[in-house]
Formats: structure tokens, sequence, C-alpha cells
């Protein structure tokens, strides 16, 4: 079965960049009369713990500063040292330093058309257990999305099934997804009903959601109850 012709637009939704990584909080046990031998070791312990939470403090304030000067040179398009600036971010202790550097290498290898790069990137940041699950979901949602085609549809709906739930923020390209999946396998029942659920959830961008109610109507489902919803988000933005 054909899919939508216009089903390559479903799959760009950005993490929020207002993520903010954990800040490091310390304190001391209060310990009672030690021998002046525990006493200086135990002070010792302490100060190198405070001298390694300032020095983690720095270095990461200091990856910070250089992400955003990456990515303000790749707004400019001045981008001959950015994949090497990049590279060295990869290997950040900060979470969100590291996740941003990786998906950043991702799109500028899309942009270059080097699809094999941004699916081993996208890949790496999907099963990256250190990195943040935004960051994470967003890497299973970008790499389904480019592997979609040349995936089995039930690895698609078995991938995405963790996403494709109402409520969940990525649930306009995974539901969309998986809807499409269903097709494939040529589950009209499923995909109808996946469609509709897209189309009646406000968390989806009214795009994805439009597209849902047409797409179900023509799967014998009527989800044209979202259509009242649908215009009152339009008007409200």
């Amino acid at each position: 079965m054909a899919l939508p012709p216009d089903s390559s637009e479903t799959f760009l939704k950005e993490v929020d960049e207002n993520l903010r990584r954990d800040q490091f909080q310390s304190f001391f046990k209060t310990y009672g009369a030690w021998v002046a031998g525990a006493a200086i070791l135990f002070l010792a312990a302490v100060g190198g713990w405070i001298y390694w939470e300032q020095h983690q403090k720095d270095q990461s304030a200091g990856e910070s500063e250089e992400l955003h000067a990456v990515f303000a040179d790749i707004a400019d398009q001045q981008l001959k040292t950015v994949p090497q600036r990049l590279d060295k971010l990869d290997d950040s202790s900060n979470d969100i330093v590291k996740g941003s550097a990786m998906l950043a290498e991702a799109a500028i290898a899309l942009d270059k058309n080097d699809r094999s790069t941004a699916i081993s990137k996208f890949r790496e940041i999907s099963s990256d257990k250190g990195l943040p699950q935004a960051y994470r979901d967003l890497g299973t949602i970008r790499v389904t999305a480019l592997e979609f085609d040349a995936i089995p549809p039930e690895q698609v709906i078995a991938r995405l099934e963790p996403l494709a739930k109402a409520g969940s923020p990525w649930f306009g390209s995974a539901g969309e997804m998986t809807a499409l999946a269903y097709l494939k396998q040529g589950k009209k029942t499923e995909a109808g009903r996946m469609f509709a659920a897209v189309a009646a959830d406000r968390q989806v961008p009214g795009t994805i959601r439009s597209r849902a109610v047409q797409i179900a109507g023509t799967l014998g489902v009527d989800a044209s109850a979202s259509l009242p919803a649908l215009e009152e988000q339009d008007q409200s933005r």
C-alpha cells in the first residue's frame, strides 16, 4: 500500500533547549571525637572532594561556553573548525553538553547528505544511558525516521512503542510513524485508530493533527471531532 506522500514531513520536533544540568551539592557529615590522625585524613579527603567538585564546575562552565560558541559559528556558516570542536565536547562529563554536541554532529551530517553518519550518531544518542531521556528519545525518533523505509514495519512499531502514546511529547512523530508502519503491514484498522488518537491529542502540533484527521477518514475512522479543537489551537497562536 502506498504511503501518504507527505510522510517525510513528520519527523522534526526538536528537543526543548531549556534543559538545565543538575547542580552539584556537597554536604558534611558531623563527626565526633576523632584522634588527630583520623581528623587530618578526613579533612584532607573533604578538601580533595571540594577541589575536584570545583574543577568539574569550572570545566563544565568552559565547555558550555565553547558549545555556545560552536552553535554561533554554525549559525554563521563558519564550519571549518566545528567538527573537531564538537568531537572534543563528545567526551564531556556534562550530559547536556555531550548530548547537544552529538545532536549537532548528526544535524551537520544530515546537512551534508551524509545519512550513514547521521544514522550512526542518532543511534548512538538513543542508546546512551548516560544522556537525559529527552535526548535519547529524540535520537530514537530521528534514527527511526531516517531508517523508516529500510527496516521492517514491526521494528518501527516496537522501537517507537514507548513514545507512541497519548500525552507523550513525541506522540505526534512517533504515533504517525507507527500508523504508517501499520499501513505497511496492511493493518488499516490499527492505523486508523492511531491516526485518530494523534488527532485528538492537543499536545501534538496542529499540522500533524490535521493530517491525521484526513488520513484517519480515508481509513474509515471518523476523527472529525478533533477539528473544533484544532481550530481553537490555531486561533490561540
